[in-house]
C-alpha cells in the first residue's frame, strides 16, 4: 500500500471538536482530557486524513471503563492491542456504524483484523486511551507541542513524509517504522523541552 496524504486542512481541527464534543460527555463523569494529536494537528503539516486524538485518563484503573462506553457510541475496540500496549485502550471512529460494514464492534485478542478495516478511506479517527501520568501522554502532547513551535523541524518532517509517500508499505504500522528513527530523535529534544517548562 502506499500512504496517501492531503495538504493541511483547517476542518480537521473541526473535526476533532465534533468528535470532542461527542465525547466529552459520554466520559465527563470520569474527568477526562481530550486532545487532538498527531499530524493533523499541527497548522500546515500534510497528514492522512484520519483524526487522531488522545483521551487523558486520571488513573490506570479507569482504562477498561473505556470500551463498553465506546462501543456503544459506534467505536471500534482493538482490544488485541492490550497484549503489547496494556498502559492504552485503541478505539476507531468509521464514518457508519461499523454493523454497517458487517464490522464487530470489538477486535478481541487473538482476533484477525478484518481486512476492510485496513481501508483508511472509511476511517475518521483514531483514538488512544492512556493516563495522564504514563510518559506516553507526555510524549504525544510534548512532540505535538514541538512541532507547533519549531518550523524547521515541522518542515524536514514534511519532507520525510512526503518521501515515504512515494514507497510501498505492507499497512499503517509499516508506514510508522519509517518514520521511527526521526520521531525518536525529535521527541527525546521535545519531551526534555517540555519538562523542563514544567518545572
Amino acid at each position: 500500500m502506499k500512504v496517501a496524504f492531503e495538504k493541511y486542512n483547517p476542518q480537521w481541527r473541526e473535526e476533532f471538536d465534533l468528535i470532542k464534543g461527542e465525547l466529552a460527555p459520554v466520559l465527563n463523569h470520569l474527568e477526562v482530557q481530550i486532545e487532538h494529536i498527531g499530524s493533523t494537528s499541527v497548522e500546515g503539516l500534510s497528514a492522512k486524513p484520519i483524526i487522531d486524538i488522545m483521551i487523558g485518563l486520571k488513573s490506570e484503573e479507569d482504562l477498561d471503563k473505556l470500551p463498553s462506553l465506546m462501543t456503544a457510541k459506534g467505536y471500534v475496540y482493538y482490544e488485541l492491542y492490550n497484549e503489547d500496549m496494556p498502559y492504552r485502550r485503541f478505539f476507531v471512529k468509521l464514518d457508519q456504524e461499523p454493523h454497517v460494514y458487517g464490522f464487530p464492534t470489538q477486535i478481541g485478542i487473538g482476533t484477525e483484523v478484518p481486512e476492510a478495516l485496513h481501508n483508511h478511506d472509511i476511517r475518521v479517527a483514531n483514538i488512544h486511551a492512556i493516563p495522564v501520568d504514563n510518559m506516553n501522554w507526555t510524549r504525544h502532547i510534548a512532540f505535538r507541542d514541538y512541532l507547533r513551535a519549531h518550523p524547521a523541524v515541522k518542515k524536514a518532517y514534511q519532507e520525510l513524509k512526503e518521501k515515504l509517500s512515494t514507497m510501498e508499505w505492507r499497512d499503517g504500522n509499516h508506514y510508522n517504522e519509517g518514520k521511527d528513527s526521526f520521531i525518536k530523535t525529535e521527541e527525546a529534544k521535545a519531551i526534555k523541552l517540555f519538562l523542563n517548562k514544567k518545572q
